[in-house]
C-alpha cells in the first residue's frame, strides 16, 4: 500500500496520459473482438468526435488543476474533512472509505444533479446523444460539463478531506472504470451480474444510455455500484431491449455532428417524450 501511495503522490502527467490512452486502446481492442452489439457505424469518425471532447476535458482539468491541488493541501493542513475526523485505522480501509466517498460526491451526486437540474442537463445531454456507445463515449463531455464535474470533484475533496495522492488514484480508477463500463464488450451474463454488486458493470451502465425514461434516470454510478443500490436508482433492462441515444435527439444531424453538439446546451431545451 505504501508503494501505491508513493507512486500516486508523484505520478507524472505522462503516466496519467498513458492510463487514459492505454485504457481506450485496450478496451477498443477487446470490443472489436468480443462486441456486445455489432453496430453498423464508421468507428473512426465517431471516435474523432469523442476524442475531441476527451481533449477539451483534459484542457479544462489542466487549467483548473491548481484549484484541486490547493483544496487537497488545505484539507490536510487544517485537519478538515471526513477522513481527517475518523479514528486511526489501517491505511487500506482509509483508502477504500476515501474512494467510496469521492465516488459518491464526485461521480454519483454530480451525475444525479446533472439529470435533475435543467441547465446542467443541457450540457450533460451531449454525452447521452451518442447512439453508438463504445469505450470512446466515456469521455464525450461538453467542455461546460467538464467544468461542472470538476466543481463536484473539488467539493468531494473538500468534504472528504482527501490527500492529493488519493485524488490522483481516484481519478485514474475513474477513467478506467468509465472506459470499461461504456465499452461495447460482451461479458458472460453471470459475470456481469456478479460484478454489478461491487462495481458498475458494462451491462449495468448501458441501461443508463437507453433512449427513454425512466431508464435514462437510473444507474448513475461510475466506479462503485453501491450508491445506486443504496439510493434505489438501480434498474435492469435486458440488453436486447436497449436502444442508445436520447429520444429528443435521435437524428444524425443532431447527435453526430460536432458543430451541433457544441451548440446543444444553448439551444431551446426539449422535454423527454417519456415513452
Amino acid at each position: 500500500m505504501n508503494e501505491i501511495i508513493s507512486y500516486f503522490s508523484t505520478i507524472p502527467s505522462s503516466h496519467r496520459s498513458l492510463i487514459l490512452v492505454g485504457g481506450i486502446t485496450i478496451f477498443w481492442l477487446i470490443e472489436n473482438s468480443f462486441p456486445l452489439f455489432k453496430m453498423q457505424y464508421k468507428k473512426w469518425p465517431h471516435a474523432g468526435i469523442n476524442f475531441f471532447f476527451t481533449f477539451t476535458t483534459i484542457v479544462v482539468n489542466f487549467i483548473l488543476a491548481f484549484i484541486l491541488i490547493k483544496t487537497a493541501a488545505w484539507t490536510i493542513e487544517n485537519n478538515f474533512g471526513i477522513l481527517q475526523w475518523l479514528p486511526q485505522m489501517p491505511i487500506w480501509l482509509y483508502t477504500i472509505i476515501g474512494l467510496l466517498l469521492l465516488d459518491l460526491i464526485g461521480a454519483y451526486l454530480a451525475h444525479l444533479v446533472e439529470h435533475k437540474v435543467k441547465i446542467l442537463w443541457q450540457f450533460h445531454l451531449v454525452h447521452h446523444t451518442d447512439t453508438w456507445i463504445d469505450t470512446t463515449t466515456a469521455n464525450r463531455h461538453h467542455p461546460g460539463e467538464s467544468v461542472v464535474r470538476f466543481v463536484f470533484t473539488t467539493l468531494g475533496v473538500l468534504i472528504v478531506g482527501t490527500p492529493m495522492w488519493m485524488v490522483f488514484l481516484y481519478q485514474s480508477l475513474s477513467v478506467i472504470a468509465s472506459q470499461f463500463n461504456h465499452a461495447n464488450i460482451s461479458l458472460p451474463a453471470k459475470l456481469d451480474v456478479f460484478l454489478s454488486y461491487f462495481i458498475v458493470s458494462p451491462n449495468m451502465h448501458k441501461v443508463h444510455h437507453h433512449y427513454v425514461l425512466p431508464y435514462t434516470d437510473s444507474n448513475y454510478g461510475n466506479i462503485f455500484s453501491v450508491w445506486d443500490r443504496l439510493f434505489r436508482t438501480f434498474t435492469y433492462l435486458p440488453k436486447d431491449q436497449l436502444v442508445y441515444g436520447v429520444d429528443t435527439h435521435m437524428l444524425p444531424e443532431e447527435n453526430n455532428e460536432l458543430k451541433n453538439l457544441l451548440k446543444i446546451p444553448f439551444q431551446k431545451s426539449r422535454s423527454f417524450k417519456n415513452s
